[in-house]
């Protein structure tokens, strides 16, 4: 005889706010794009409980170390809750994580991600994650796995917060860092795409403060999208970019730093060596509209900023002075403006503030001078 059939309602779970065949449908929807992330070192598939990666290759390195690093996006997220496009914070996402391994010139293996959410809306997390598995595709990074948490009463049904983990390897002997660098290195700013993940509850708060609403034309940044649409401009990734720029100037590259919250001169000053020091000329380049546009609705100046946003940076490279040309070319053929913001010094420093350090980091100091370069110059053409 046949077990009775029962009514899918009566599902305690489900009658909690639970509902799991939502989450199942979420995870027919990514799959395609899941996989394409997967060479032959991904073994099993989507869906198991952990995900497997061959580390044969490893086996190559004479001393390999592993590099990981784990961040979310932030509440960049409430902007595309608000407008309902869930596309594009994957690559926010890929960026805050895989783009910190490259720092020590690590190449990313794998990412696995973390979505939790008030109520599974299985084209909505689907769309998060393809945007994930985009991001995972442009750096090299396989995705093995992730996990989908509904969290009722405790989120509301249309809010969500993501979250993922990376790791990545690197010859013991090529790590990127301060021990690198030597005096009379030259600094180079590469371009940011605009804001990337950092600064959003104070964009959010400027925005609020003015009466703008994410569905209005942003005409005033010079766009013709809607100011949700252009605050949810992707993060660059500079994963790919790096690790080419890494293998060609065979050892020119010396310490890399990744631009996120603290701005520009905390984040230099984390991979300089004690003892060093590097003025930041504010007038090689002009912040692109998105910053100056939001600074003058919130009554501020370009350098009450300078601790949150990026400005127009998104990553800093130390070279070798003999090097700098070639790699400043060598990212403009990746698409990446680039130029040169500052000289590292050894001998002593001017009187002035200086970040020293940053993030529990006892390095170098660092500050912006000078004034920024007319908002009409072409952002690193000085």
């Amino acid at each position: 005889m046949g077990s009775p059939s029962r009514d899918a309602s009566a599902n305690p779970y489900t009658a909690a706010g639970v509902d799991t065949a939502a989450g199942d449908l979420a995870v027919e929807l990514m799959k395609s794009a899941v996989r394409r992330t997967h060479g032959p070192e991904v073994l099993g598939g989507v869906g198991g409980f952990a995900g497997l990666f061959d580390a044969s290759a490893l086996r190559a390195y004479d001393r390999p170390l592993l590099a990981t690093s784990t961040d979310g996006v932030g509440t960049k997220v409430a902007i595309a809750q608000a407008i309902d496009k869930h596309d594009t914070i994957g690559l926010d996402l890929v960026g805050m994580v895989v783009d910190d391994i490259v720092v020590v010139g690590a190449k990313p293996l794998f990412m696995t991600d973390y979505i939790a959410c008030g109520k599974v809306f299985p084209e909505r997390i689907a769309d998060i994650v393809r945007g994930i598995a985009q991001g995972c595709s442009d750096t090299g990074t396989a995705l093995v796995g992730g996990e989908t948490a509904e969290h009722p009463g405790l989120l509301g049904v249309n809010d969500y917060d993501v979250a993922g983990a990376a790791t990545g390897v690197v010859e013991a002997g090529q790590v990127l860092g301060a021990d690198r660098v030597q005096d009379g290195d030259v600094v180079l700013a590469l371009a940011s795409s605009g804001l990337h993940s950092n600064g959003y509850s104070l964009v959010r708060h400027i925005v609020a403060g003015a009466g703008i609403q994410y569905g209005d034309r942003a005409a005033d940044l010079g766009s013709n999208l809607t100011w949700g649409e252009s605050l949810l401009e992707p993060t660059r990734l500079y994963t790919a970019p790096l690790l080419r720029l890494i293998a060609g100037l065979g050892g020119a590259v010396h310490s890399l730093s990744h631009v996120t919250g603290g701005g520009i001169a905390a984040n230099l000053a984390r991979v300089l060596p004690q003892n060093t020091w590097v003025d930041v000329d504010r007038s090689t380049w002009s912040p692109p509209p998105v910053f100056r546009v939001l600074a003058d609705l919130g009554s501020l100046d370009l350098q009450d900023t300078e601790g949150t946003w990026n400005l127009g940076i998104g990553f800093l490279a130390i070279v070798s002075a003999d090097k700098a040309d070639a790699a400043i070319a060598a990212l403009a053929e990746d698409g990446i403006a680039t130029w040169q913001v500052g000289v590292v010094h050894t001998d002593a420093r001017p009187d002035g503030h200086y970040e020293q350090g940053a993030k529990g980091v006892d390095g170098g100091a660092v500050r912006l001078v000078g004034a920024y370069a007319d908002g009409s110059a072409v952002n690193g053409a000085k």
